[in-house]
């Protein structure tokens, strides 16, 4: 029996020999995978594989499979994302309605398809899939996000940087993994990415000789604290990654429900308003109906919905053009009374870089839908200050925050939306 997976689900895999395989209904395809850390980047040049290297610790390229052992691959390897990229011998020079890819996960006695919403925006390359670690185990995620920059832009956006400028979306792409590459630190999109938007952007401000910034290192925020990640700003290449981590409490109450989304409220940077100035609402917010965008504004996204106990995710680029970014969570009606804390639920900030901020709860309120836990605030001079705010909505009240543009917020005053398993 086959199960097939819409964009952005999950399931579990058993600790077996997986088989993903890329097809095409009209056009030739390339299929390879990229091993990624728990950082979300690849260890080195080896964790590509592909055609011209097809094989690496677990992990084997045939033809257009991706031949995964589960249990032989390393502790140090988080996630395989496999993909499907124009193959360049043919005239075809991207995806579209008709030749968008599909996938194909036989693991064990389980197999799953997917098949992705056409890709529309003449992408040439797209992750199809991939198989992540999860509680002691492995998970397969629906993904179907696409590029339009090829197997260049892909890289780039896991960390590696093509001294050579790369092809454009007609020419080979296996010219981009001939040229010579070179590690950067730059962070990586999250497990799960968002629409493609248009690629078009603000242009990135020239930097200008300055300090470094100073790790922070790892810091726990008290009741009512604050902490600040030095950044520059300016970097194009820095990412900031929030995530809602929960581990579901007891088994009791797991068993009740467990369904924790996380909600980003924002302002971007153009909206915020100057002290003394009467503040505006905004109704700007990245969550499971609407995932933002990476490429394009807000430069916020969020990886997917998790509908059991983990983690959820957020990535924030270009600090530059952003303002106040809230950070709520959600709990689902059907969960029943629980206070968020005894779901186990905090925030945890990174730049990626050496500073790492985890914002906890301290208060048990059993009968809240809604916390605003912690406010990302980057209007602060060279960083972003991160605040403990945890403030929570009234009994039984099904209203989001509402954010400002001058950074405050009020709680049980926004849209109201239901959500169902």
């Amino acid at each position: 029996m086959t199960n097939t997976l819409a964009k952005g689900a999950n399931a579990a895999l058993s600790t077996a020999v997986c088989r993903v395989t890329l097809t095409s209904p009209t056009t030739g395809i390339d299929v390879s995978a990229v091993l990624l850390g728990q950082d979300g980047k690849v260890r080195g040049d080896d964790d590509l594989v592909f055609y011209n290297h097809p094989a690496q610790d677990g992990v084997v390229q045939e033809k257009q499979t991706i031949v995964a052992d589960l249990a032989a691959v390393p502790t140090t390897v988080d996630r395989i994302a496999v993909v499907a990229s124009i193959d360049p011998e043919l005239r075809v020079t991207h995806f579209d309605a008709s030749n968008t890819p599909h996938a194909v996960v036989d693991c064990g006695s389980a197999r799953f398809a997917f098949l992705p919403p056409p890709l529309t925006h003449r992408e040439t390359v797209v992750i199809l899939i991939e198989l992540y670690r999860r509680a002691g185990g492995w998970k397969t995620r629906a993904v179907g996000q696409g590029w339009d920059t090829g197997l260049a832009g892909l890289a780039s956006d896991f960390g590696i940087v093509v001294d050579d400028p790369g092809p454009s979306p007609s020419q080979d792409s296996r010219a981009v993994r001939a040229a010579q590459t070179r590690r950067t630190p730059a962070v990586p999109p999250p497990p799960t990415y968002a629409p493609h938007m248009p690629t078009a952007a603000p242009p990135v401000r020239q930097m200008t000789p300055s300090r470094p910034p100073v790790p922070l290192g790892k810091v726990a925020l008290t009741k009512a604290g604050q902490a600040t990640i030095d950044m520059r700003k300016d970097d194009p290449s820095l990412v900031v990654t929030a995530t809602l981590e929960w581990n579901g409490g007891s088994a009791a109450r797991r068993r009740a429900g467990a369904d924790l989304d996380l909600y980003a409220l924002y302002v971007p940077g153009s909206l915020v308003t100057p002290p003394g100035k009467r503040p505006n609402k905004s109704d700007q917010v990245v969550y499971y109906r609407q995932l933002g965008s990476p490429f394009a504004m807000p430069y916020i996204a969020l990886a997917g919905d998790s509908r059991v106990p983990g983690r959820e995710t957020i990535t924030i680029r270009r600090p530059d053009l952003q303002g106040y970014v809230l950070l709520c969570a959600y709990s689902a009606v059907e969960n029943g009374a629980g206070s968020f804390k005894s779901y186990g639920a905090r925030a945890v900030v990174t730049d990626g870089r050496g500073s790492t901020v985890t914002v906890p709860l301290f208060n048990n309120r059993n009968l809240s839908y809604w916390v605003a836990i912690a406010l990302i605030d980057f209007t602060v001079p060279g960083g972003a200050q991160i605040r403990h705010v945890e403030k929570y909505s009234g009994n039984h009240v099904e209203a989001r925050p509402t954010l400002y543009s001058n950074g405050n917020f009020r709680m049980s005053t926004g849209k109201v939306e239901f959500k169902t398993r």
